[in-house]
């Protein structure tokens, strides 16, 4: 009986994603970050790249459920789902070349696996405060386009084609937008 009101909790998790409900995703957010800010800084990152990479799972597991290709089967599915999305892409990025170039992967074959179970701290939830009131602060056009390829799954051509510009200018302004919401959410803000 308490696995069914569990499972009825993380359907009621993903209705409050699909609406795009604000507290539900601030709440996965925080909750969430420190797992994966701690398993990449134990496996040779740093804290922009561990933002940088929770971010981008964060994205695909709204995407994901948004698509209706995730479906909970416990308590946890959500979460667990986030944190292996996150935990893939760092490991991604590991094998990168890029990262070949600079560090051997062999010391950190003995420690892929970190102890999960410390709590979310105040310092995260600004983080992500960050991160939501960034966006905000990005231009419309930039708003539109990005709501409109993350969340609403239109193609580039089909962007442009509202934008009135080439597919390739479409793609450079994605880019753009991109950067300056990472930009915006790496400087420092007032509270």
């Amino acid at each position: 009986m308490g696995e069914i009101k569990y499972i009825e909790k993380q359907f009621q998790l993903i209705t409050a994603i699909k609406g795009n409900n604000e507290r539900a995703l601030h709440k996965l957010y925080t909750e969430n970050f420190y797992k994966t800010e701690q398993y990449v800084l134990k496996n040779n990152g740093t804290m922009p790249q561990a933002k940088d990479i929770y971010q981008e799972a964060f994205i695909a597991v709204w995407r994901n459920i948004k698509d209706g290709k995730f479906v909970p089967k416990n308590e946890t599915a959500v979460q667990g789902y986030l944190y292996q999305i996150a935990k893939y892409k760092w490991l991604d990025y590991l094998r990168s070349s890029r990262f070949k170039k600079t560090t051997s992967l062999e010391p950190l074959e003995n420690n892929l696996e970190i102890d999960i179970s410390e709590t979310i701290n105040t310092e995260t939830e600004i983080k992500h405060k960050q991160t939501m009131n960034a966006f905000e602060k990005l231009g419309a056009e930039c708003k539109k386009l990005l709501t409109d390829f993350y969340y609403n799954k239109k193609s580039m051509r089909k962007i442009a084609s509202e934008f009135n510009i080439e597919e390739a200018s479409a793609r450079n302004k994605k880019y753009r937008c991109i950067n300056k919401l990472r930009a915006l959410t790496l400087s420092p803000t007032k509270s």
